[in-house]
């Protein structure tokens, strides 16, 4: 290695560890800022699905296997959590702060049994078989109420067992505390292991298994060993999971969550290890806060997914590292008004796309109580034809003018990509 490769990996670790300890402080000081019950518990949510979306990730942007049963793992390891919990109310003497490494250890054996099968297959084969796991944990959920407790679920109480240094975790920022420590491991352990030659392989075995075989290695193999470490990721989230709630149901290994998992993964970016990260914030900031302001945040989900597939498959992750780049060879200046108009369109289209949703679950759903909701400040009326035609003009004028916008932005994010490519090639043949 010459000095210079030794300058710039020693440059990239120093990077690597003040992003780390800029982490670190962040997961320490954030609950002084968010100090209410809300809050805390809004981020101890937040650990937890980071946890499980990197987990998740660890398949999907690594390896390029789209799971429908990631809940399986993560479910299975709060319901194990949950016994390990009640068996420290009996008299089991285990930390209580260990629960989620009960759950890791779940993960992994749920991993070892299922995935040497599920790992059999790639692409389409392997998504249905998670399916159908998926599917089969549920039914089974209803089927052995002796190990699940049936549709109630199983309860148990993290204040159980003995206190450690007058630690009971009866406070919620006690449990936030010990819920970011196992995120900022979790994460730091699965950000090493993209670095280690199993997460190379897996990435090459996602880019081009037929090479991979050339060479020698079996990309079952591979598939398999990667599966079981983000079964033990997932187990961990499990655990966390019932040590914040207390409880599990049939909702912690149901499809609905093994779905949230891929959309928020995708949404935040599965391509960067950061990505899952954003879409973590994003999934409980929907859950918890957009589900109080509107019975239609499911359908608003469906289309956020459908436009980001459409206009930014790259997810926020994406967006973000593609103007950095941009930003690197002084070209983001150019662009920045054409985001403040997409921006502005866009919205205007959103908000007239908006009206026209709540008003029709308005009308279905509460039109008994009356015909007039609030949105944005304003008073629609489902029985005046004006509220409707209002709704329909802002859509379509939104839509046309971020249409315009659109086109021209694109030709002139040919325009910049362009010089950015002369630039490069300049500094190639000088």
């Amino acid at each position: 290695m010459t000095t210079l490769e030794q300058n710039r990996y020693g440059a990239l670790g120093r990077r690597d560890l003040v992003i780390w300890v800029i982490g670190a402080i962040v997961l320490a000081v954030v609950p002084l800022i968010f100090r209410t019950g809300l809050g805390i518990t809004m981020l101890s949510q937040m650990g937890i699905a980071i946890v499980a979306c990197l987990s998740y990730n660890m398949l999907l942007g690594q390896g390029g296997m789209l799971s429908f049963g990631h809940a399986v793992y993560t479910g299975l390891g709060s319901y194990m959590s949950i016994h390990a919990m009640k068996a420290i109310a009996g008299g089991f003497p285990l930390p209580m702060s260990l629960i989620p490494l009960v759950g890791g250890l779940s993960g992994i054996f749920f991993a070892v049994l299922l995935g040497f099968i599920t790992t059999k297959k790639a692409g389409t084969t392997f998504a249905m078989i998670t399916l159908g796991l998926g599917e089969l944990v549920v039914a089974m959920s209803l089927m052995v109420p002796e190990f699940f407790g049936g549709e109630a679920g199983i309860n148990a109480n993290r204040t159980a067992g003995q206190a450690f240094m007058g630690i009971t975790y009866g406070p919620q920022i006690q449990v936030y505390y010990l819920l970011a420590i196992y995120t900022f491991v979790c994460t730091a352990l699965m950000y090493a292991f993209t670095r280690t030659p199993l997460g190379r392989m897996l990435n090459a075995v996602r880019d081009n298994p037929e090479r991979v075989e050339f060479i020698g290695y079996n990309t079952q193999r591979v598939r398999y060993f990667s599966f079981i470490i983000a079964g033990l990721f997932a187990g961990i989230a499990g655990g966390m999971y019932a040590l914040n709630f207390e409880i599990a149901t049939g909702e912690v290994v149901g499809a609905f969550r093994s779905g949230a998992y891929l959309f928020f993964t995708f949404l935040g970016g599965a391509t960067f290890f950061f990505g899952p990260i954003i879409g973590a914030v994003l999934m409980v900031l929907a859950f918890v806060l957009l589900s109080e302001i509107t019975k239609a945040w499911n359908l608003y989900f469906g289309l956020v997914f459908m436009f980001m597939v459409m206009f930014a498959p790259g997810g926020i992750a994406g967006i973000i590292m593609t103007n950095v780049r941009v930003a690197a060879y002084g070209k983001l200046s150019r662009l920045v008004g054409w985001y403040a108009l997409l921006g502005v369109t866009g919205l205007v289209a959103f908000f007239g796309l908006a009206a026209i949703i709540e008003m029709i679950y308005h009308l279905q759903l509460e039109g008994a109580g009356g015909s007039e909701l609030k949105f944005v400040g304003l008073t629609l009326d489902t029985n005046q034809v004006s509220s409707w035609i209002g709704a329909v003009v802002v859509l379509v004028v939104g839509g046309l003018a971020f249409e315009v916008v659109r086109r021209r932005y694109a030709r002139v994010w040919g325009d910049v990509q362009g010089e950015i490519a002369a630039i490069i090639r300049g500094r190639e043949t000088a």
